[in-house]
């Protein structure tokens, strides 16, 4: 990722001429960094993750934008560690929650109440727990902690409902497990720009 920073710099995208004052590229440059050093992390200390951190991260989860600014989202902070192993042993790819100290499920109101009073499904509610989530990842990597995004949805939704007690209309979207890296993951490298269409297809 240093490569794409240094390649970025020789290009002046962080130059002092394409920000207001110096002060500008460096934040410019410590948030493009933080985005391309983000991976997913699947080993953790037992150390338990401190109050102010989790708290840091759900602001920065309730920071992502929404549709119409609706804000359906909904967040269950998990620390307990019966709990923890009840979900690693109930979803296949979330196994690491049996090491993690902590995790976060990021869910989503499916409904919503229209001025008039109509209840109507809510189209964006993934998109908008999507958002919130990989503010929360990005959040994490910031922090110096490690988080990998684990699915909640199809069959395994009713296996997180069913553990964490969610009722109504509420559907998760997926399980953050949390916690200080044990090992020394590296971010991937996965820029392709044969992925990249200018004006049309």
């Amino acid at each position: 990722m240093k490569r794409i920073l240094i390649a970025l710099l020789s290009m002046g995208i962080f130059a002092g001429s394409c920000c207001n004052a110096p002060e500008e590229a460096d934040k410019a440059r410590i948030v493009i960094d933080n985005i391309m050093s983000r991976k997913s992390v699947r080993s953790y200390t037992s150390e338990p993750v401190p109050q102010e951190m989790v708290e840091t991260l759900l602001r920065a989860g309730m920071a992502a934008p929404t549709a119409m600014n609706r804000q359906p989202w909904e967040f269950v902070v998990i620390n307990d560690r019966d709990t923890l192993d009840k979900l690693a042993g109930g979803l296949r790819h979330a196994k690491m929650l049996a090491e993690a100290p902590l995790a976060i499920v990021v869910c989503a109101e499916t409904m919503i109440t229209l001025k008039d009073g109509t209840v109507v499904e809510n189209n964006f509610w993934e998109h908008d727990a999507s958002a919130a989530t990989e503010n929360i990842l990005l959040a994490a990597e910031a922090l110096g902690l490690g988080a990998v995004w684990t699915a909640a949805t199809d069959d395994r939704a009713a296996i997180v409902k069913d553990c964490l007690g969610i009722t109504g209309t509420v559907q998760p979207l997926c399980v953050i497990p949390i916690g200080f890296p044990a090992g020394d993951e590296q971010p991937k490298d996965k820029w392709k720009p044969e992925k990249i269409h200018y004006n049309r297809w």
